[in-house]
């Protein structure tokens, strides 16, 4: 296809964007009411939604789609625990919401993606938009929707297109000529805990069986290996077709919280002033995080192929970076090899040049205090 009037898609994966510092615009909730006649509802019952900001000028044909993330519920215990929130009910969730960072509007802070289409897709199914379940427990009533949702939320958005795209059959063919992603804080890894077993590939088994994520999932991994495999980067990114840039940290706090020192094997909560701090762990404790960084590491070169891949790993404990003004392309925002993620992920898309840098190890960059204070 000729690109030189076709319009462009960036997905933006997984990882909430802590929008505190928004660039002032307050653009409204849109709930997609048709979607409950299909039973694409949020884990309440409500239907979803999403918040739109319309693209003008060069950007008019160009969308970035970020899809909200924000865990998992693996349970009926831990979903109904989120189903009366904004986690789990349209109607808990704000209605109206600033963008900023990757989907921030002036053009000196994001030029390279300011004036596209902006979307954030809501989140509230605990299932990351994979599970499909058609009965519901009349007990808890919970329903466990999210691969659902995203379908009827993807044809509302292709509504808003033009003619021809909304022929599509696919949201990610979209009539585009440039369809690329971006993972941010979103490359949860396979690996060990502090026990020297896997907590996190039990819990993500829990999700799959509770959400009937299994047959959601990319059939190229799960007719390879069981399907709670398939929630991990490392394994389905091995297959993609679409070209994928990783945000991320190799000491993403939340993984160090949940993957390599979970509640479930601290018992003794040993790691929890480390948790909260990596300045407050011991020698020993601060080694076995320098080897989860190792873990990261050899994931991430498992998962990702040689071409049409970017990689910005920073060594700032944290977690979610591209969505803040303050650490995608502000002053005193974090480098990795001298450059800023804005302008590192605009490069990479516009095949202005490659990127692939990878932080030396903590507690090394300098650029991360003010990162490190917010995690």
């Amino acid at each position: 296809m000729d690109g030189s009037n076709s319009g462009k898609l960036l997905c933006l994966v997984v990882c909430i964007l802590t929008l505190l510092k928004t660039e002032g615009a307050s653009i409204p909730l849109t709930i997609v009411q048709s979607a409950a006649a299909r039973g694409a509802v949020c884990l309440d019952g409500s239907p979803p939604g999403y918040h739109f900001e319309r693209g003008s000028g060069s950007g008019i044909d160009s969308w970035l789609v970020h899809m909200e993330g924000g865990g998992w519920c693996e349970s009926v215990e831990s979903c109904v625990s989120r189903r009366d929130t904004y986690k789990g009910s349209s109607s808990k969730m704000e209605k109206t919401m600033g963008f900023s960072g990757i989907l921030g509007s002036k053009q000196a802070a994001n030029p390279d993606f300011y004036n596209w289409n902006r979307i954030k897709i809501r989140y509230c199914d605990g299932s990351s938009f994979t599970g499909d379940v058609a009965a519901v427990d009349p007990k808890t009533k919970l329903y466990y929707r999210g691969e659902r949702i995203w379908q009827a939320v993807v044809d509302d958005l292709l509504a808003k297109g033009n003619e021809k795209c909304s022929k599509c059959y696919s949201f990610w063919m979209l009539c585009c000529a440039r369809v690329k992603c971006v993972s941010d804080a979103g490359y949860f890894i396979h690996g060990t805990d502090i026990s020297g077993g896997s907590r996190i590939e039990s819990f993500f088994g829990q999700v799959v069986r509770t959400h009937g994520s299994a047959k959601n999932l990319p059939a190229s991994c799960t007719s390879k290996m069981r399907p709670e495999l398939c929630f991990f980067p490392q394994y389905v990114a091995q297959t993609m077709r679409t070209p994928l840039f990783v945000i991320n940290s190799a000491y993403d706090s939340w993984q160090i919280k949940n993957i390599l020192a979970p509640t479930a094997v601290d018992s003794k909560k040993e790691w929890k002033n480390c948790k909260l701090d990596l300045k407050k762990c011991s020698a020993t404790q601060l080694q076995t995080v320098q080897n989860y960084r190792t873990q990261f590491l050899k994931a991430v070169n498992i998962g990702l192929g040689t071409s049409s891949r970017g990689l910005w790993i920073n060594s700032c404990y944290a977690h979610c970076q591209s969505g803040s003004v303050s650490t995608w392309l502000a002053d005193k925002s974090p480098v990795v090899g001298n450059t800023k993620m804005g302008k590192a992920v605009g490069d990479w898309f516009y095949d202005r040049s490659a990127f692939e840098k990878i932080d030396c190890p903590y507690p090394c960059n300098p650029t991360c205090v003010s990162v490190d204070s917010e995690s």
